[in-house]
């Protein structure tokens, strides 16, 4: 089944529901990264909601940036998302692997609590949007609802998850955030709140097979489903991309780099794509850099 973000409306209009099967998306990262269970799910969650807040987007070029840093095992988690669903995620130590005594990964004391969830919302304004709040529990999902109420004042349901097969690899993986719409009544809150507590965790409908917009229904029989977009890791680096970095740099790193290394080598964070410049390479770019400040 494709991973694919859906948008949808029920209860006359006064709540909104983005939800998405994030799957072969969760699965590309975890492989990228060579992530142990519980960093796959760590990563793999901040993903998924990070996709699902950029699915609001108009544009393309638009995007949300998130970091989480609890100061727990896993390190910083780093992740971009653009409104046409592209989404690249890093996480500082792929490598933790810890399970709870019920037998569920530990994603909570993976990420952390000592630290906070940064949100920023760059719309094509002067300034993004970001938003900055204390982390509660590290579960991922817990942590972005207390965001969305405090920073963003929308009270919301994230549910999220990532289905780790015995094999150690992803298996399913998927999303949803409930909001409330600011004319919702009582009689909506109290319908939303019955729908929370009877729903199953994210895994088991994914692992079910069950599309999304069928999900959707099965919550919400009378939504309205107003679109669906794509959702896929990119990571879009270029070497053109990293040269443009370089240029940053003073003219004696640049300089030490041709005479001593001979060249450059970048590594993405984001990708591990692996990007040569080579002696040559360098002294083009140091001379476009004086070029730059003569004209200047």
């Amino acid at each position: 089944m494709k991973d694919e973000i859906v948008i949808a409306e029920a209860l006359n209009g006064q709540v909104r529901i983005h939800a998405a099967r994030t799957t072969a998306m969760v699965k590309e990262a975890a492989e990228v990264h060579h992530c142990w269970p519980t960093s796959a799910a760590a990563l793999g969650r901040t993903m998924t909601v990070t996709a699902l807040m950029a699915s609001d987007l108009k544009d393309p070029e638009e995007h949300v940036v998130v970091t989480i840093d609890g100061k727990g095992p896993a390190g910083k988690i780093s992740v971009q998302a653009d409104g046409a669903g592209n989404v690249r995620g890093m996480i500082g130590n792929p490598e933790v692997y810890l399970s709870r005594a019920d037998g569920h990964l530990d994603v909570g004391k993976a990420v952390g609590i000592d630290g906070t969830l940064s949100v920023s919302r760059d719309m094509g304004l002067k300034e993004p949007f970001t938003g900055v709040v204390a982390l509660q529990t590290g579960e991922i999902g817990d942590d972005f609802a207390y965001y969305l109420v405090r920073s963003e004042q929308t009270p919301s349901v994230v549910a999220v998850g990532v289905l780790v097969g015995t094999d150690t690899k992803v298996k399913t993986a998927g999303g949803m955030i409930i909001q409330l719409l600011p004319d919702a009544s009582e009689e909506t809150i109290e319908a939303v709140e019955q729908v929370t507590k009877t729903m199953k965790p994210m895994t088991e409908y994914m692992d079910e097979g069950i599309e999304v917009e069928d999900l959707i229904r099965l919550l919400f029989p009378d939504a309205a489903i107003l679109e669906h977009k794509p959702v896929q890791w990119h990571c879009g680096c270029s070497k053109e991309y990293y040269g443009e970095l370089l240029l940053t740099l003073h003219e004696k790193d640049l300089k030490d780099m041709m005479e001593e290394d001979h060249g450059a080598e970048i590594t993405c964070s984001y990708c591990e794509k692996q990007y040569h410049y080579s002696e040559e390479e360098l002294k083009q770019l140091l001379e476009k850099k004086q070029c730059g400040k003569s004209a200047a």
